[in-house]
C-alpha cells in the first residue's frame, strides 16, 4: 500500500514557509493556544518533518529538537486518520535513529496518548500538566 503522504526532514529554514501554515490552523486557529507561544526559540535548532499528499500540498508537520523533544505533531482535520501523523512520527523517530539517540521523549496531548502509546511511548513519572491551556502527558520511548 502506498502511503497517503511523503514526509521529508529538514532545516527550519526549509521548513518554516510550508509548516506555518499548517501549525497555525491547528494550533491556533483550531485549539487557541495564543500566537506568541506557537513559534519558539527552538524552531532554529530542530529538525522539521513536513509532510505532503500527492499534489505537493502540506499536511502535517512535526520536529525533533536537539535533545531528542518530539513536538509540534499537527495534522490538518482532513487528513486525520489517514496515517499522515504516523508517517511524521516515523520520519522523527528514523531521523532521531539516525543522530544516535537512544531516547524520544515528547509532550502529548492528553487525547493523542493512545496514539502515541501505539508506537510504543509510555508516560513518564511526571504527572500530567497543563500548557498553553491543554492538558498534556510526558510519554517517551527507548530507540
Amino acid at each position: 500500500m502506498t502511503p497517503p503522504v511523503r514526509v521529508e526532514v529538514t532545516s527550519w529554514a526549509h521548513a518554516r514557509a510550508d509548516v506555518t501554515p499548517v501549525r497555525e490552523a491547528v494550533f491556533v486557529v483550531e485549539q487557541g493556544v495564543p500566537p506568541e507561544l506557537e513559534l519558539d526559540e527552538w524552531d532554529e535548532l530542530s529538525e522539521h518533518a513536513i509532510a505532503r499528499c500527492a499534489d505537493g500540498t502540506v499536511v502535517g508537520t512535526g520536529r525533533l529538537l536537539p535533545d531528542g523533544h518530539i513536538g509540534r505533531m499537527a495534522v490538518l482535520p482532513a487528513w486525520r486518520g489517514s496515517g499522515a501523523g504516523a508517517a511524521i512520527l516515523r520520519a522523527l523517530l528514523e531521523q532521531a535513529r539516525r543522530r544516535g539517540l537512544r531516547r524520544v521523549v515528547l509532550n502529548a496531548q492528553t487525547q493523542a496518548a493512545g496514539f502515541y502509546a501505539r508506537f510504543g511511548f509510555a508516560p513518564t513519572a511526571r504527572a500530567p500538566f497543563v500548557e498553553a491551556g491543554i492538558p498534556h502527558l510526558e510519554m517517551a520511548r527507548d530507540l
